[in-house]
């Protein structure tokens, strides 16, 4: 019974399959339909596993340091050397006094009396034309002593010694005229005659007009004041002084007026 049933279903299938291939064969010779090829499908990619990232580990922040100011050293003072102290004069004969003998100075050349002055410890030194012209000693080997005050003997070193003097080729006066300097003009004129020009423009107020001229026909130019004396002047001496212009006439020392 069991083998009859499958000789039943094997000969049905048998039968399945050749009508099968008769429908195909019969479609073909109509218009031989080629079935379409059968898409392969590929096979599926399996992606690789996600690699895990390791977990990033944050770095805790570095504390700044805390900022150190610079520290300056300073140079170190300089303390100043003192200064030496001033070299005191010689002192005088005799040490620890205060007064020394002042030496004769007259006919000595003016440099050499004052060289002499000074060695005797006698620093306050002065000079002055004798011949009253207020030339000043500039070259002091040119000129000689005629006059000193005070004279010759024992003084104070802080005494002022005053010379008078004139130029080597002149001769010294019977007195000095220049001692004291040239008196001051008051409300008069005074009387200039035979005095240096130069005399006129230090006894008169600074702000008088002075005119000095030429008393000879020959209208020379009076450039050094002290080597022209006075022969004749406008305003006469006596003249109330009210401002009023001056006008001197002159020649040179040694010649004579006309």
């Amino acid at each position: 019974m069991r083998r009859t049933r499958l000789t039943v279903v094997v000969t049905g299938l048998a039968i399945a399959g050749l009508t099968a291939c008769e429908s195909v064969e019969a479609t073909s010779s109509g218009g031989r339909t080629t079935a379409p090829p059968v898409a392969t499908v590929p096979p599926a990619v399996t992606a690789p596993p996600a690699v895990t990232a390791p977990p990033v580990v944050s770095t805790p922040p570095v504390a700044a340091a805390p900022s150190v100011p610079a520290v300056v050293t300073a140079p170190p003072a300089v303390t100043p050397s003192p200064a030496p102290p001033a070299a005191a004069p010689p002192a005088a004969a005799g040490a620890g006094t205060t007064s020394g003998t002042l030496p004769a100075f007259v006919g000595m050349g003016l440099q050499s009396a004052q060289d002499a002055a000074q060695k005797a410890g006698f620093y306050l030194l002065t000079s002055h034309d004798a011949l009253g012209r207020s030339r000043s000693q500039i070259i002091d080997r040119n000129w000689k002593v005629c006059t000193q005050t005070p004279a010759p003997g024992r003084r104070d070193t802080s005494t002022q010694i005053d010379m008078g003097a004139v130029k080597l080729e002149e001769q010294c006066p019977t007195q000095d005229q220049g001692a004291g300097g040239p008196t001051k003009a008051g409300a008069t004129m005074p009387d200039f005659k035979g005095k240096a020009v130069s005399v006129v423009y230090d006894s008169l107020d600074r702000a008088t007009s002075i005119s000095p001229k030429d008393a000879t026909a020959q209208n020379r130019i009076i450039i050094v004041q002290s080597n022209w004396q006075v022969c004749a002047q406008d305003p006469a001496p006596g003249t109330t002084l009210n401002g009023q212009p001056v006008t001197v006439r002159a020649v040179k020392f040694g010649e004579a007026c006309p």
